[in-house]
């Protein structure tokens, strides 16, 4: 039983009792699902107190509700508090101020709840009486080309949101839909054929087709750069001449709405200029170094050239084909390697490539339906609202990624029959998944949840996305390897600094860095609200104190370290009977913080957000820090007090051990 949601729930019935006609006060609309989200907004005001002293939960929606019912808001609580039933867990509910209803939860409770959480390996965590399927669509890199940093939100989100769904009895199936196919081969191919350096090939074939799959990019760009210059240094010109026009109708002394069309104006303007320096800065990049000017001019039409490569693999060309499947193994392999330190698997890969025989007939499908029609040689859906229309095949008879995620969808449907369909993608792709979204409700697919978890971007100090110093993409494998050596220092400086001498052999401090540093980049991530965006920091994430892995590593081996001293086994502690004393202030708040844990899981998934998780084991390590202080553990006054508040120790390690593995987290004994 989980405290927030029942609260909610007991409220829901009393504040349904009303004997008023609410529709008519305006609370509901005719619309019933109106009418849900209108009770839902007063329920979300039911919140853990602040402050102790207005106990342990507050209600605070008779003010807005006394409002719309035009009645005061203590008389409606009061009237309110003669319907509710919460007496089973709750003392006897308190009217505050001008109509604030603070709940204390009885003491006898929670003392059962915890005795039962002790003995319960889901630590009194219920699965759903409502369970779905959900296919989690995550991580997603391209095979060709090194994972890096833009690619560590979206694999430890979507692992820690697989792992809770799971826990609380959801089926889950997870598919990685790495992009094995496309475009980027099609440049592969071409600077494979062009440019490759065998020796390198041979010896780091990866890295080497990486290098590869830059190179023709930054060619394409370059001569699509030098297109677009002409009519971008234009409309530099066009802007200029309508902003000085405006300057000089408005005069000296421009009203409000004017001064607002002229910083409009300004400001498309600035956005203008930026974009011509930067193509500018790109050809300059180019023609300022003797190799790729040379290979620019050498090679005009490399961007024909690397679709004609794209439709030669896409129509089932023999040596295309031979070179994709030649490509492949090495890049999964290297792929694979990252997901193993990261220790991140999924049910599924089925990338691009997979769906390659479904792409035709589905196209041909969707024109027999008349979902898609023919508009310039190519084939589109012309979505409702949208001035640009969904293109599911090119003139030239390509298919885009588009095609391939309406097939995706089918298959999934097809196969799995899911409930719900996440998409852990980055909120640059925002306008894809609506118009995606909305094709497959065309074809039928309108009753699955689709739901695009969007998060933000990984910043450099800079407040820019994060570079190394040359400006290329940080690379992932790096990443972790830098974040394990720093954690090396600090566990040898750690383990040197103990009182009695360091207690770590060589290798397990090797051991507990690998742990530590992976798990500090990985809770980095999740601490942060997934749709913000965020700036990396070594030194932040691998703190000692603050909201870090470390620091609840740290708080985990603490309290493994008291049962060494004490040399007691947790698993003893849970004999019939047991139970748990909560007279001092620290052992009751810690005690309500640990059985918040079914609800801080609830909350992680109602909007899919694994900071909900993190927030909730950083105060849970704080109430154990200021309980660890307050309360003695090992020095108690009595045998009974010491297994009691032993009780309230290992209930918290568990609950960490629990909350981090469903983190994609390991904890570690010793630090």
């Amino acid at each position: 039983m989980s405290i927030l949601p029942t609260l909610r729930e007991r409220f829901r019935r009393a504040l349904g009792d009303l004997p008023y006609d609410l529709q008519a006060d305006g609370l509901q609309a005719d619309d019933p699902q109106a009418a849900g989200r209108q009770m839902d907004e007063l329920l979300d005001l039911i919140r853990r107190s602040g402050d102790p002293k207005f106990g342990d939960y507050q209600a605070n929606f008779a003010m807005p509700l006394g409002k719309r019912l035009r009645r005061a808001p203590r008389e409606l609580a009061a009237e309110i508090l003669q319907r509710l039933d919460v007496g089973d867990f709750c003392d006897r509910p308190e009217i505050a101020g001008p109509g604030f209803i603070n709940l204390r939860i009885k003491d006898d409770w929670l003392i059962q709840r915890l005795a039962a959480a002790g003995e319960d390996a889901r630590l009194g965590v219920p699965k759903t009486d409502a369970p779905r399927t959900f296919v989690i669509d995550y991580s997603a890199p391209n095979v060709a080309k090194p994972m890096h940093v833009g690619h560590i939100r979206s694999t430890v989100i979507g692992d820690s949101l697989c792992r809770t769904l799971r826990f609380l009895g959801h089926s889950v199936i997870s598919d990685n839909h790495i992009g094995d196919w496309g475009t980027q081969f099609g440049m592969i191919i071409y600077g494979y054929r062009h440019f490759v350096d065998e020796t390198a090939y041979r010896e780091r074939p990866v890295e080497e087709l990486a290098r590869l799959y830059r190179l023709v990019r930054q060619l394409v760009d370059y001569h699509e750069g030098k297109a677009k210059l002409p009519d971008t240094a234009d409309e530099v010109a066009q802007q200029e001449a309508v902003l000085r026009q405006r300057k000089s109708e408005a005069g000296e002394n421009p009203d409000k709405k004017t001064r607002k069309v002229l910083r409009k104006l300004q400001n498309d303007l600035d956005q203008a200029r930026a974009e011509e320096e930067n193509l500018k800065s790109r050809l300059a990049a180019v023609e300022s170094d003797p190799v790729l000017s040379k290979l620019a001019a050498e090679h005009s039409g490399i961007g024909p050239a690397v679709l004609a490569e794209t439709a030669r693999l896409h129509a089932g060309d023999d040596e295309n084909l031979r070179l994709w499947r030649e490509f492949l193994p090495a890049c999964r392999e290297e792929i694979d390697g990252v997901y193993r330190r990261l220790k991140v698997a999924f049910d599924h890969t089925l990338g691009e490539s997979y769906y390659i025989d479904r792409l035709g007939p589905l196209v041909d499908e969707l024109i027999e339906r008349r979902i898609a029609t023919e508009s310039d040689g190519a084939i589109c859906i012309f979505l409702e609202g949208q001035e640009v229309p969904m293109i599911v095949r090119k003139q030239d008879g390509a298919f885009l990624y588009a095609t391939t995620d309406l097939a995706t969808i089918s298959y999934r449907m097809e196969t799995f029959h899911p409930d719900a369909i996440l998409y852990v993608v980055d909120h640059r792709q925002g306008m894809h998944f609506a118009h995606l979204f909305t094709a497959a409700a065309l074809m039928g697919y309108d009753a699955v949840e689709l739901q695009h978890v969007s998060f933000g971007t990984v910043l450099g100090a800079d407040g820019r996305p994060f570079k190394t110093r040359s400006g290329d993409t940080v690379g992932l494998e790096s990443l972790l390897d830098e974040a394990v050596r720093r954690a090396g220092e600090i566990v040898a400086a750690g383990d040197d600094a103990k009182p009695d001498g360091p207690e770590l052999s060589a290798r397990q401090r090797r051991n507990v860095a690998e742990n530590v540093g992976v798990a500090a980049l990985k809770y980095a991530d999740l601490s942060h609200n997934r749709t913000s965006d965020y700036v990396f920091s070594f030194d932040k994430m691998l703190a000692m104190n603050g909201n870090t892995a470390t620091y609840m590593q740290y708080a985990y081996a603490r309290v493994r370290s008291i049962f060494r001293k004490a040399n007691a086994a947790p698993e003893a502690l849970w004999t019939a009977g047991a139970e748990i004393s909560l007279d001092e202030p620290a052992e009751r708040a810690l005690a309500l913080e640990i059985l918040r844990f079914s609800e801080a899981l609830e909350l992680t998934t109602t909007d899919y957000r694994p900071s909900q998780l993190t927030s909730y084991l950083f105060e849970l390590s704080n109430r154990y820090s200021t309980f660890f202080d307050q309360c003695h553990v090992l020095r108690a006054e009595n045998d009974q007090l010491r297994q009691s508040r032993l009780r309230l120790c290992d209930l918290t390690a568990r609950t960490i051990r629990k909350g981090l593995e469903l983190l994609g987290i390991d904890v570690v004994e010793q630090m």
